[in-house]
This record gives structure tokens, C-alpha cells and sequence, in this order.
């Protein structure tokens, strides 16, 4: 009996602790760094880390999901079938964040990296001041692109992080 209880409380410990992770990583990613190094960075320094970190927070995110989901206290992934209100959360969170590690995450890091390349063939960044010359077509679309895959993965990084919000408000109603 004894072992039996160390043993819950012990998937409880990690579950906590992988729930907060995934909670403080989609915040301090989403919210401060992302700030931060957008205010401070040169444009192209910004363009390339994002570009790098974004995948690996995508796939942090969906990693970190699913080790949540699976260690629910007492009986893992079991536990979540007992109430709507607990297992829907991760469904949406799962969801959100697996397209954006496959769809909007990838299209848009390959819009960043169209945008610098149109850039360089127009020999004109975009957005410059520079009133004599308009932005090409081609830069016209390549930033319509980007833009329109960037404000999904944005939203779909807003729905994952109130899913997990959501159910973090059920997991704290328990203690």
C-alpha cells in the first residue's frame, strides 16, 4: 500500500512539474523573448533566430503535451477520460500546437526566408523608407504570404497557450 501511494504522488510530482514547464515555456517564449529580441536585434539577427527557435519551441510545445497528458495523475491518459472538462484542453492544446509544428510553424519560417531572398533580388529590404521606389509585386506577395501564415501561427500559439491555461484552472481546483 505504501509503495502504491509514493507511487501516485510521484506521477503527481512530475506531472506538476512538466505541466509548469510546458505553461512557463509557451509564456516566457511567446511573450518575453520573442519581445525582447525583437526590440533589440538588427532585423536579419531577429529573422535568423526565429527562424531557429521556433521549430524547436513548436516541437518543445507538442513534446511537453504530450508528457503532461500522459503522466495525469493516478492513472496517466486513463485519468483524463474521467471528466470532459480535463481531457478536452489537451485535445484542443494538441491539436493547435501539432499544426503548428507541421503547417503554419514551417510555412511560416519558409516565408521569413522567401522574404529575405526577395530582398536580395530586389535590392531593397522591405518595409525600407525609401519613397522613390515601390515594393515589387513579387515582394508584395511573398509578404501577403507570410504574413497571412504568421497571424495563424500566432493565433494557433494563443489558443495552445489558453488551452493549457484551461486546464491548469481544473488541475489547481483539485489541491
Amino acid at each position: 500500500m505504501s509503495y502504491s501511494v509514493n507511487r501516485k504522488a510521484g506521477v503527481a510530482q512530475i506531472h506538476l512539474l512538466l505541466y509548469s514547464t510546458l505553461l512557463g515555456t509557451e509564456l516566457y517564449q511567446s511573450f518575453v523573448i520573442t519581445k525582447v529580441c525583437y526590440q533589440v536585434l538588427p532585423r536579419s539577427a531577429f529573422t535568423t533566430l526565429q527562424k531557429r527557435i521556433f521549430p524547436l519551441y513548436f516541437q518543445g510545445q507538442t513534446l511537453l503535451l504530450v508528457l503532461t497528458a500522459a503522466t495525469v495523475p493516478p492513472y496517466g491518459p486513463l485519468s483524463l477520460l474521467e471528466s470532459k472538462s480535463d481531457w478536452i484542453p489537451f485535445v484542443v492544446a494538441g491539436i493547435s500546437a501539432i499544426i503548428n509544428l507541421t503547417v503554419f510553424g514551417p510555412r511560416t519560417r519558409q516565408g521569413m526566408i522567401d522574404r529575405i531572398h526577395q530582398e536580395t533580388r530586389d535590392g531593397k529590404m522591405y518595409g525600407a523608407t525609401d519613397t522613390t521606389t515601390e515594393s515589387s509585386d513579387e515582394m508584395r506577395l511573398v509578404s501577403r504570404a507570410f504574413s497571412r501564415n504568421h497571424a495563424v501561427s500566432i493565433h494557433l500559439n494563443l489558443i495552445t497557450i489558453g488551452a493549457t491555461l484551461w486546464y491548469g484552472w481544473r488541475l489547481a481546483s483539485r489541491f
